[in-house]
């Protein structure tokens, strides 16, 4: 869906930093909204969705187990 969202996992990305999950969210929000910035009446609404994407992104992050070693993140 989003061909620009890199993957945030190790091996693929050594390094994640808060800005890199925040991006990945922003860009998920645009996408599914049509809404590169949205308008002032739905400002809140969007960023509220940012927010809430970028938390369920860094637990994804912290919970997943790849090959059989926890995942390591930057948060």
């Amino acid at each position: 869906m989003c061909r620009s969202i890199k993957t945030l996992r190790p091996p693929m990305t050594e390094q994640v930093e808060d800005d890199d999950i925040r991006a990945a969210a922003l860009q998920y929000v645009r996408k599914v909204s049509g809404f590169r910035a949205p308008a002032a009446h739905n400002r809140v609404a969007f960023d509220q969705a940012v927010d809430a994407v970028t938390e369920a992104t860094r637990r994804l992050l912290a919970e997943l187990e790849v090959r059989g070693a926890r995942a390591r993140r930057a948060t």
